[in-house]
């Protein structure tokens, strides 16, 4: 238990913040013509999305990332589930989407300290549930910074029924180590090479 908490609590986020800003450095000619991209496809909306999401301890930040939908596309349609024939999702948006290339921008969450490279997927501010409706056991899962994968995101992803993510999510902030860590960025790394998982099947919300 001792090693976990040091982990967490240094060896983690000096890992996160480090590699963060390595990886912003060496991608800062793909950020630029993604950007370009995303202008010359949908020259109406911002480059960057932003959106409210719960983190650590359910405090409220904003999570970014390269805009793949319409603009105000949230709203309007099947609201926050997609899938590849969704006529919000802008060409480039595509593109973004499968290759996992819109989620790059997060790098400058992990930077803030709002984010680690691994950990749980933030949900929404309102979904699948608002924070007052998580219980005490779901909650677990907040005691660490949201990721950019994690347990939940290799073992399923989007086709798996939140309650079970969540599940998923608490077992793996119980058992988080440097080495579980490095399991996950390789399954990871799979995952996105294989595009597997990577569409929403269903509404994966249920009670």
């Amino acid at each position: 238990m001792r090693e976990k908490s040091i982990y967490c609590r240094f060896v983690k986020g000096a890992i996160d913040r480090f590699l963060a800003a390595v990886g912003i450095i060496c991608f800062s000619w793909l950020y630029l013509i993604l950007a370009i991209a995303i202008k010359i496809d949908d020259p109406k909306g911002p480059v960057i999305f932003k959106q409210e999401r719960l983190g650590k301890n359910g405090k409220v930040y904003w999570m970014y990332k390269f805009r793949s939908m319409k603009v105000g596309a949230e709203h309007t349609g099947s609201g926050v589930y997609s899938n590849d024939k969704d006529d919000r999702i802008t060409r480039i948006g595509h593109f973004l989407r499968k290759t996992s290339l819109d989620e790059i921008p997060q790098l400058f969450n992990i930077l803030k300290g709002d984010m680690s490279f691994v950990g749980f997927r933030s949900p929404l501010t309102y979904h699948p549930w608002k924070w007052e409706e998580y219980t005490d056991e779901q909650r677990k899962m907040f005691a660490l910074k949201p990721g950019i994968t994690g347990w939940a995101q290799v073992n399923g992803r989007k086709t798996v029924e939140w309650n079970h993510r969540i599940e998923l999510n608490v077992w793996y902030a119980e058992n988080v180590s440097f080495l579980l860590d490095i399991k996950i960025f390789f399954m990871t790394v799979f995952k996105v090479f294989a595009n597997s998982d990577n569409e929403n099947t269903d509404e994966t919300v249920k009670r």
